[in-house]
């Protein structure tokens, strides 16, 4: 399997800081707690909470639309990027940290850009979010 590095400039930056505190004298105890991206387990959907409030353009979807297996979901700034439907994750946040209400985020999920998630402050917002157009 090949490794294509870590796009991800906030995942690479935790990396840093894991490698450091790792390499630190008592430092490996903490980061063998912490993991490698932050949190619980970071690759598995764990590390630091994005806040979602506010978004860039290229991060906040307006539109996604779904036609036979793929989604195309269309950010503010006018680009769109399409994903099989089985590599799309629509999930929720309704904490503080989540994203404003009808303004769901886009986020990269896997390192080869062919995974994300779409997550949207409220259940409700999801299926009227979503329209069948091929």
């Amino acid at each position: 399997m090949t490794f294509a590095g870590i796009k991800d400039a906030r995942q690479r930056a935790n990396l840093l800081t894991f490698l450091k505190e790792a390499t630190q004298k008592g430092g490996s105890e903490v980061a063998q707690q912490r993991g490698p991206m932050g949190g619980m387990g970071g690759m598995m959907g764990g590390g630091q909470v994005p806040k979602l409030k506010k978004l860039e353009p290229a991060d906040r979807v307006q539109a996604i639309t779904y036609c036979k297996d793929t989604y195309t979901a269309t950010t503010a700034n006018g680009q769109t990027h399409k994903f099989w439907e089985r590599n799309l994750r629509i999930k929720t946040d309704a904490s503080g940290d989540g994203p404003e209400k009808n303004a769901p985020a886009l986020l990269n999920a896997g390192m080869m850009g062919d995974r994300a998630d779409v997550i949207f402050a409220d259940p409700n917002e999801i299926s009227p979010f979503i329209a069948a157009k091929c």
